[in-house]
């Protein structure tokens, strides 16, 4: 399956990863419009450390913490083995926010429910939108088998 991988000593930590990904999940055409103004709630966060940087994003990883502790069976593995969420099960308990060993599922903006990272699959893309967009190349979607 492919998954997004983040080359952290090509990351510049400019956190274009971020405007991206809350504008692909936007619905918006126009970045402006969806996001001037606005608090954004991406699905991906870049993570500043003392000289690196680290854009941190949902593994959809074998043995699934996350799915496994979900008390709503909001969380599942689809059949292309990438870990989804169904936001209509969601009771927004956030045990998969503190199961996630990566820290990478949160609240989404309005507090309702747990988002993370679908590989923009839900928004149309082909390819990941941070992928797309990222200056540097630090961020990449492939399969490593």
């Amino acid at each position: 399956m492919k998954r997004i991988y983040v080359r952290e000593e090509w990351c510049l930590g400019c956190h274009l990863c971020e405007y991206e990904c809350a504008f692909a999940c936007s619905g918006e055409k126009n970045m402006v419009h969806a996001l001037k103004g606005k608090s954004i709630h991406p699905r991906i966060r870049v993570e500043d450390g003392t000289g690196i940087h680290f854009a941190v994003n949902c593994r959809h990883c074998t043995d699934m913490p996350c799915v496994k502790g979900c008390i709503a069976g909001a969380l599942s593995r689809d059949e292309h083995g990438m870990v989804v969420i169904d936001k209509n099960k969601c009771v927004g308990c956030y045990t998969c926010v503190t199961l996630c060993p990566y820290g990478a599922i949160m609240p989404d903006g309005e507090g309702k429910a747990a988002q993370k990272c679908m590989l923009c699959t839900d928004n149309g893309l082909t390819e990941p939108n941070c992928v797309k967009h990222c200056p540097n190349n630090a961020i990449v979607f492939e399969d490593r088998g």
